[in-house]
């Protein structure tokens, strides 16, 4: 179980590099993807997380 924790946190630090590269790169085009990202309808912003979601469990299902 200590394995899982490990790969989990390794997975964690990553997505939060991910994360971070576009405000450090591009500050301004950031804030003004929050800004336009507030007036997407929330169904529309739930579909999207639904299928990046999906897609996630695809690859990690095809890598492993």
């Amino acid at each position: 179980m200590t394995e899982l924790w490990r790969e989990l946190m390794i997975a964690f630090c990553l997505m939060l590099v991910i994360e971070g590269v576009l405000p450090f790169l591009y500050p301004q085009r950031w804030r003004r993807l929050v800004i336009q990202l507030a007036d997407i309808n929330d169904s529309v912003l739930r579909g999207v997380g639904l299928v990046s979601m999906l897609l996630g469990v695809l690859a990690l299902y095809l890598i492993h």
